[in-house]
């Protein structure tokens, strides 16, 4: 029980986070950031990363220690009520989370969303552990409060992880560049693609692509190419701006 209102409390930092991350990110692109604020996101998200590992470790000290020790605990109509009413919000938070990332992607929204959809199945097998009190079964509560803690570890791991690996810069995934390469590919004037580069912005990618082409095009023509390929692969989902970069060959 203990583990499961840390869980909560997790959830209202969580949510603090969001929201400050999320206006941060809805800046528009200034003189400073050309690219706008998008990956205020990920930096906000890796606070929240980083604050469960830390409540998660404390939760599976005190969950060993309280299974070792084989402290009881003492059963309670009212704890029973305080995880039902936990239940019915966590499920009505997920799926409002859950609508406002379908209308704005986020990865904040995401985490927050998978976060209550964990947390129904967490406080209800909290649930479980006190009505099992009654039959005298105390250790169920200490396994629940292990699980519930290297659960949260998990989540905050697979949040950092996804965080660092954006502001790591990393490149944009194998199936959107195939999805480039085809549509370079469909214009006959392109005699080569040689390099695609990318770059994380906020939740899409600056692509930048060079393409060979007939060194005897003309100036005018050559560039008109590259801007058409430009609007081509921007209109993909998690394009946000495309340039080309065109060489003669």
């Amino acid at each position: 029980m203990i583990a499961d209102s840390f869980n909560s409390a997790g959830d209202i930092f969580a949510s603090l986070m969001t929201f400050i991350g999320n206006r941060i990110a809805s800046v528009p692109s200034d003189e400073d950031h050309n690219l706008g604020h998008g990956k205020a996101e990920y930096i906000f998200s890796m606070f929240i990363s980083i604050a469960m590992i830390l409540v998660s470790a404390k939760l599976l000290f005190d969950s060993v220690s309280t299974l070792i020790s084989g402290e009881q605990l003492s059963f309670s109509w009212f704890l029973i009520l305080v995880c039902i009413i936990t239940i019915i919000t966590k499920l009505c938070l997920y799926l409002y989370t859950y609508s406002a990332n379908k209308k704005h992607p986020s990865i904040l929204l995401e985490a927050n969303m998978k976060d209550h959809r964990n947390d129904c199945v967490i406080t209800i097998f909290t649930l479980i552990s006190i009505v099992l009190t009654l039959f005298d079964i105390y250790w169920f509560d200490s396994v629940v409060g292990i699980g519930i803690s290297l659960w949260i570890c998990y989540t905050g791991i697979t949040i950092f992880i996804e965080s660092y690996n954006v502001l790591m810069d990393i490149s944009i995934d194998n199936k959107t560049k195939d999805l480039i390469l085809e549509i370079a590919h469909s214009y006959k004037e392109i005699q080569d693609v040689k390099g695609i580069v990318s770059t994380p912005v906020g939740d899409k990618y600056l692509v930048f692509i060079t393409i060979g082409l007939d060194g005897n095009m003309t100036t005018f023509k050559s560039h008109s190419l590259a801007d058409e390929l430009e609007k081509s692969v921007t209109k993909l989902d998690n394009i946000y701006k495309t340039i080309v970069h065109v060489e003669p060959q």
